[in-house]
């Protein structure tokens, strides 16, 4: 196959409890922001060592 869920797959993901889809989602957003964060400070480290500044 393509790599394409097949739809059992997909009605065996919508069988499962709220909590745990509503678990992977606040999962997934908060590994997102820490990704985030972690980015913004490497970079203001970098212009910081740079010699740039806000003020």
């Amino acid at each position: 196959m393509s790599g394409k869920p097949s739809l059992h797959e997909i009605e065996q993901a919508e069988k499962q409890p709220l909590w745990r889809r509503l678990g992977w989602l606040a999962m997934i957003w908060t590994a997102s922001v820490l990704a985030l964060f972690v980015v913004a400070s490497l970079m203001r480290m970098f212009m910081s060592a740079a010699g740039l500044t806000t003020h």
